[in-house]
């Protein structure tokens, strides 16, 4: 949170694989020197893909941070959501290459457990004893922001009273950087990759692979003020649509990523005006970033016109986490109506003319902010919108 508030960019070249030889983009965003040990038992880091593991890891230092307990009865109660876009691609890439060069004789029995969606979920409901409902949400980029609102519902509606909930991915892989690459949606700034991720700027040319895992403890207000929890903020409301249009570009009239953030604004029982900082989706794509601005030029009309309500794309500084995203996104919204600390966007150095909004260029800002916004929008045209809420109660 600090380099993002700093505007430090956590793009670099790849380490996870040799991507120097034919790869047209040689760089993404990723987590350094991460240690699975520091969080897991060292005997079960064989059963883990890596996004496993750094589920793991940050619904570790969540639950810590919260200071989760739960009696036999509680956990019962007690679930877990965590929303993954393409799971363990890194094993399935390995046990292809096992498989061809040394046979089936040598494939790993935990290899399925370490690439299914649903091990981040079911790892964690273990670690934690969490034994309500505990599955994946797969959607894409939207992944991990669906899984924070159907998580909100459960807690909503009674069905539970406390849920672990986030997302995880880990795709800085060949088939994961080949394969976006192919479609060319990736940057191929490969002499400058702490400048390639651009959101809204006029030179954008696709965007950056990132990793990681964000993991945030929902409760209901009931219990958390029953425990003494430090309430960080609270989900006030959410809402989801599709554009039913394309396998992978935003609708053109981006008429249901609008309807998707007046569905949070209704769910959350706010009017436009009362959103002062949204973290939008802004993956530094051309059509992408153009649609979205529109969306939300559309929704909040002179509120963002005139730039009372601040926009900033985080996903500039730590690229863009696919199907973690939205959890992580969702956090960087929690500490701004906590702390009315609004991260930049950097690389912004000639805004598009026809994405007129403030997008907050290149240093943070403060101000009191009592509503955020966080917009998360996938492949398949599925888009999610979650509105955070600073506590006052």
């Amino acid at each position: 949170l600090d380099s993002l508030l700093a505007g430090r960019s956590g793009v670099g070249p790849i380490t996870l694989f040799d991507a120097t030889s034919d790869f047209a983009t040689r760089f993404a965003a990723e987590v350094s020197s991460f240690d699975p040990t520091q969080f897991i038992p060292k005997k079960k880091v064989k059963e883990l893909g890596r996004f496993i593991a750094l589920s793991l890891a940050s619904s570790r230092l969540a639950a810590d941070a919260a200071e989760l307990e739960l009696t036999d009865e509680e956990s019962e109660r007690a679930g877990c959501f965590i929303g993954v876009g393409l799971g363990g691609l890194e094993k399935l890439e390995e046990v292809t290459l096992t498989l061809a060069t040394k046979g089936p004789k040598k494939v790993s029995p935990y290899i399925i457990p370490s690439i299914i969606g649903n091990l981040a979920a079911g790892q964690v409901s273990i670690q934690h004893g969490l034994r309500g409902p505990s599955y994946c949400h797969t959607s894409a980029c939207a992944s991990s922001a669906h899984a924070l609102g159907e998580a909100y519902e459960a807690i909503r509606s009674g069905r539970t009273d406390v849920m672990v909930a986030g997302g995880a991915e880990a795709t800085i892989t060949p088939v994961g950087i080949g394969g976006f690459s192919a479609m060319f949606a990736l940057s191929r700034r490969n002499d400058s990759p702490t400048q390639a991720s651009r959101p809204f700027d006029r030179d954008r040319d696709g965007f950056v692979m990132g990793e990681g895992a964000g993991t945030l403890v929902l409760e209901s207000l009931s219990r958390a003020k029953k425990r003494g929890a430090n309430i960080l903020c609270e989900i006030s409301g959410w809402g989801a649509t599709s554009d039913a249009y394309h396998i992978t570009k935003p609708a053109p009239d981006h008429r249901f990523a609008a309807n998707a953030m007046r569905a949070a604004l209704r769910s959350a029982e706010l009017n436009p005006e009362d959103i002062g900082y949204i973290n939008a989706h802004g993956t530094s794509t051309p059509a992408g970033d153009l649609e979205e601005s529109n969306a939300i030029a559309s929704v909040f009309g002179d509120h963002a016109l005139t730039k009372q309500v601040w926009v900033s794309s985080t996903k500039s500084m730590m690229g863009h986490l696919l199907g973690a995203s939205g959890a992580v996104e969702a956090a960087v919204c929690a500490h701004a109506v906590q702390h009315g600390h609004i991260p930049p966007t950097i690389n912004l150095d000639n805004q598009d003319p026809a994405c007129p909004l403030d997008f907050v260029a290149h240093q943070a800002r403060e101000r009191p902010t009592r509503h955020a916004m966080s917009n998360s929008f996938g492949f398949g045209g599925t888009n999610c919108v979650l509105v955070i809420s600073a506590f006052e109660g």
